[in-house]
């Protein structure tokens, strides 16, 4: 075991179990352990599943193996926060049980009790899920994944299931999962997006429990690098008007190799998606940002999270008591560009609870290298960065430590494109494709560069022009990357440059 924080002991003895409120005064941190992100006390943890708000609380429920290091056996892990940014861990929501384990879903505040689940008054939260049947996978039966129901009557605190599961019975489909749900008010009826193999199924129910088939969507359109899974969809403004995005995660077949996340931007009637373009778009260009999910039930607001890993080595990171975290809240947009409307991604405001002395630098001019860590007076391995250039020129941040290790950050005007590289970043032989460089499109036609970088412990999550290009990047060095560096060959000006450490917010190797 690396270092940790504080002894279960000790923690039972101060009778809380809450991330960021024990005394940090001479804590440190577990090696690779995010300060910022959420992360399970102990074990694996993949899909965040069945986020939703309500009465002042975000519950985020996540794929979890309470016993292992490595995928399993699921279940539902619940932690819950009252800003997106300083996390409770709670008891496990969903166990596996004769129909199955715990695969991804949704949960819904029904506040019509449409289900019938609510009692005196009690407005039910509905947990949608796919039970998966390892018996029935063994026997090649091809059935083995079908929906089921779960409520809460305590706001999220215990869950019933449903006596009558499964409430939406396989029709032959090998992969037959993970069910986001909404309300669809114009037609008064909820509306599940499934993953069905390679392609889209809505479905919809007046009441939770009778599920009908409406269409299906992306049999010839999109990437088909791999299987799909994890859909959502959901309404945008821009401009006074209404577009639909469906998000859709695919594995492998993303840009940079492995997992990632497609969207598409059209209509949708109450029956049918329809996209504006066929054209295949991404929502994050980096290795680490797959199975991203919304909250429901956040009013106007559309905030997304995902699994801050990749299927590709998530099970090889050289962490050891605990696997995986999730990316920060990012608020979800819509921007036009040559005519077609594109996905913005943005970190939530709630993060800047965790902001310290913020360091600013005007009219910066960089040939060669620039050493900003003297200039910002910080070792902080945990920050924001954010700069603006008039002009689109070659740069490149640098994190870096004694050891050597650098993770390079950057913008290539030659192919008009960001990077992230780590192919000398530190720990990168325990999987062969994960020491390489990753490129990302330049999306806007405006002329000033502008970006947004949170540094956590071991990642690192590129915002660019306002969200339009976006990044997610994990990354292991031999010792913290206290070393911060501005590099330009070609020679690039900074207009603004702001650097900002951020506190923990979470308590972590508990």
């Amino acid at each position: 075991m690396q270092k940790i924080f504080i002894s279960l002991a000790v923690l039972a003895s101060m009778g809380q179990n809450t991330f960021g409120q024990a005394n940090l005064s001479n804590a440190k941190p577990e090696q690779y352990r995010p300060q910022f992100h959420f992360t399970p006390k102990a074990h694996w943890m993949n899909d965040p599943n069945g986020m939703v708000y309500f009465k002042g609380t975000y519950h985020l429920f996540f794929q979890y193996h309470p016993t292992g290091t490595t995928w399993g056996p699921m279940h539902w892990g619940h932690t819950t926060s009252k800003d997106m940014v300083h996390w409770q861990e709670q008891p496990i929501a969903l166990y596996p049980d004769s129909l199955g384990m715990i695969f991804s879903g949704s949960a819904v505040v029904d506040r019509d009790n449409t289900s019938g689940f609510g009692k005196n008054g009690q407005t039910p939260l509905v947990a949608i899920f796919t039970h998966h049947n390892a018996r029935l996978e063994k026997e090649k039966t091809g059935k083995f994944q079908y929906q089921s129901l779960a409520y809460s009557l305590d706001e999220g605190k215990t869950w019933t299931k449903y006596a009558g599961n499964p409430v939406l019975p396989n029709p032959g489909i090998t992969d037959f999962r993970d069910p986001k749900v909404r309300w669809y008010e114009p037609r008064k009826k909820w509306i599940m997006t499934l993953a069905t193999k390679d392609h889209i199924t809505f479905y919809s129910s007046p009441n939770l429990k009778r599920w009908t088939k409406e269409s299906e969507f992306g049999n010839n359109v999109g990437a088909h690098g791999g299987v799909w899974e994890c859909p959502d969809l959901f309404p945008l403004d821009y401009n006074g008007r209404k577009a639909w995005v469906l998000l859709v995660s695919i594995n492998p077949g993303g840009p940079n190799g492995g997992s990632a996340t497609q969207y598409f931007v059209g209509d949708f009637d109450g029956s049918q998606f329809k996209p504006f373009s066929t054209e295949t778009k991404w929502m994050d260009y980096g290795t680490d940002n797959y199975a991203g999910v919304t909250f429901s039930n956040t009013g106007t607001r559309t905030v997304l999270i995902g699994w801050m890993s990749n299927w590709q080595y998530a099970e090889k990171v050289p962490t050891n008591t605990w696997r995986s975290a999730t990316t920060v809240p990012r608020e979800l947009g819509l921007k036009e560009v040559n005519n077609q409307l594109l996905l913005t991604s943005t970190p939530v405001k709630e993060l800047d609870e965790l902001n310290g002395k913020t360091t600013t630098l005007n009219n910066v001019t960089v040939k060669g290298q620039y050493d900003l860590t003297a200039k910002i007076g910080s070792k902080a391995e945990s920050f924001k960065l954010t700069l603006s250039a008039p002009a689109a020129n070659d740069f490149s941040i640098v994190l870096a430590n004694e050891q050597n290790n650098e993770l390079v950050i950057g913008y290539d005007k030659a192919h008009n494109a960001f990077f992230i590289n780590r192919t000398k970043s530190g720990k990168i032989d325990f999987e062969k494709g994960f020491g390489k460089r990753h490129s990302a499109p330049r999306l806007t036609t405006d002329s000033q560069i502008s970006l947004t970088l949170l540094v956590d412990a071991a990642s690192v999550e590129l915002f660019a022009d306002g969200g339009l290009t976006v990044m997610t990047d994990i990354f292991f060095p031999d010792k913290a990357m206290t070393k911060l560096f501005i590099k330009s060959a070609t020679g690039v000006s900074i207009k603004d440059l702001k650097f900002t450490p951020l506190t923990p917010s979470v308590l972590a190797g508990l």
